[in-house]
């Protein structure tokens, strides 16, 4: 039989072992994704069925991230969602609680999808520079006061989150390679451009609100439309499918977004 001594000792053996750091385990972070169609994960063709218009996926480079951190994820994004859209129905998921939030939005202020429908079609269709001319005028104009009011309002609610936002990458390579498409050389330089110029004024607010930014652009070098291998569809069908990353892409985007958070 053990005598009182050793019964002693052994517990205050065990009494020290929980005041070792590292014993006790770290409770998961709490993440936010916000965003637009870029952060749901549009262009993976599978969707949680729960998520409805906002086609949110599992293959989303937020969904990802969360797996491979152990974080819990509060997935907000949705397909079509401007600066406005996310204010409205997305910031409220933003609590005290959030360790972490990563927010993707912009494109959609500049008109994304109808400047690309404008580009794709033959040029005595479409008016390609008047629709790009537009979409620079509104990033330039009108979209860091957005940008700055929406990081604004997620700093107060979450003062001690780890923020990351996220950029856009080019859309292509110089070759269109798809039938049913008409891009020229100099209307997808003027569009990689365009994305460019979006990523600065995203860059630009982040930094001024103490947010962290991932800029895609050099990784998705090689691998946009027509890329090899393709990180972003073409032409799709659905249509809703076209020019955004797919399964590979929200992969690649994962990658590039997890140090930051």
């Amino acid at each position: 039989m053990k005598s009182i001594a050793s019964l002693l000792s052994a517990a205050a053996l065990g009494a020290a072992a929980l005041l070792i750091p590292g014993v006790a385990h770290a409770a998961a972070p709490n993440y936010v994704a916000l965003g637009d169609s870029y952060a749901s994960g549009v262009g993976t063709r599978t969707y949680i069925s729960s998520s409805g218009s906002c086609q949110r996926s599992t293959k989303a480079y937020a969904y990802l991230d969360a797996g491979r951190i152990g974080a819990n994820l509060t997935f907000v994004a949705c397909s079509g969602a401007k600066v406005a859209d996310v204010t409205a129905n997305q910031l409220p998921s933003v609590t005290s609680a959030a360790n972490i939030v990563s927010v993707q939005v912009g494109g959609n202020d500049a008109g994304f999808s109808s400047v690309i429908t404008e580009c794709a079609k033959p040029s005595w269709l479409g008016d390609c520079n008047s629709a790009v001319a537009s979409a620079q005028s509104i990033i330039n104009n009108t979209l860091p006061g957005r940008l700055n009011s929406l990081y604004a309002s997620i700093k107060s609610r979450a003062s001690s989150a780890k923020v990351v936002v996220v950029g856009y990458p080019r859309l292509f390579n110089g070759t269109d390679c798809n039938a049913g498409t008409f891009f020229s050389g100099d209307e997808m330089t003027k569009l990689n451009a365009t994305a460019d110029l979006l990523n600065s004024k995203l860059a630009a607010a982040a930094s001024a609100a103490g947010f962290a930014f991932v800029n895609p652009t050099s990784k998705f070098i090689g691998h946009s439309v027509c890329g090899n291998p393709e990180w972003i569809n073409g032409l799709s069908n659905p249509i809703s499918e076209s020019y955004h990353p797919n399964v590979t892409g929200q992969a690649a985007y994962a990658d590039l977004v997890q140090p930051a958070l």
